[in-house]
């Protein structure tokens, strides 16, 4: 297995927000990987996986630190986490719903590996369809996600320097995620108060670890 080679960076976050919440940010890696299918050796792990989210893990997963702290910043910022879960919360109960966890492809299985195993957030782009740094702000009036979905002013996004590529805890824009023509990735994970930063950076580690 190759060991890959990251180096982490750090996002700007919008003095707005860096004012309401100063722990949040943005950290990310690039990595040369494929959205290919995944090999076999991954989708033992994701079995392996499965085994571990019996019904009560799932159950008190989010009494977790880690799980809790983004239960906490989701409702901070509107966002009920009962009704839209976290990203781990969503792997635990789709396995409880299915009665495993389905490989998808090498990318989404990498990322749902990393957030089951830290708990933490990860979401993926194109780097070849970006445009500048990185970072964390609010939507403005009149912006969209992708040039189709209509954000809500005062909305956490993920931005380039050009316009929002993802919502924080949610969907990552058309125009801007990975596609089979994809060649080189970046890797973001979210950090909020109460994450050990250990834990954030092992999250892209163990992705980029399965991606390549």
């Amino acid at each position: 297995m190759t060991e890959p080679e990251l180096h982490l960076r750090h996002g700007w976050v919008e003095a707005e927000l860096a004012d309401e919440f100063p722990e949040l940010g943005l950290v990310h890696a690039r990595i040369d990987a494929r959205a290919s299918g995944s090999p076999p050796h991954v989708k033992q792990r994701l079995r392996a996986l499965a085994d571990r989210y019996t019904g009560g893990r799932v159950i008190h997963m989010r009494q977790d630190p880690v799980p809790w702290a983004y239960r906490v910043f989701s409702r901070q910022v509107g966002i009920d986490p009962d009704t839209d879960p976290t990203p781990i919360e969503a792997i635990g109960l789709e396995r409880l719903k299915r009665g495993g966890i389905r490989s998808e492809n090498l990318l989404d299985d990498a990322l749902t590996i990393a957030i089951a195993d830290t708990g933490v957030p990860l979401i993926a782009l194109d780097d070849d369809r970006l445009d500048g740094d990185l970072g964390l702000r609010l939507a403005r009036a009149g912006e969209t996600l992708g040039g189709v979905r209509p954000l809500s002013a005062g909305q956490i996004v993920v931005a380039d320097g050009a316009r929002p590529v993802a919502v924080v805890l949610g969907e990552v824009a058309e125009d801007a995620g990975v596609t089979p023509a994809t060649e080189r990735m970046v890797l973001c994970a979210l950090s909020v108060k109460g994450v050990p930063r250990i834990a954030v950076e092992e999250a892209l580690w163990i992705a980029a670890e399965v991606l390549v």
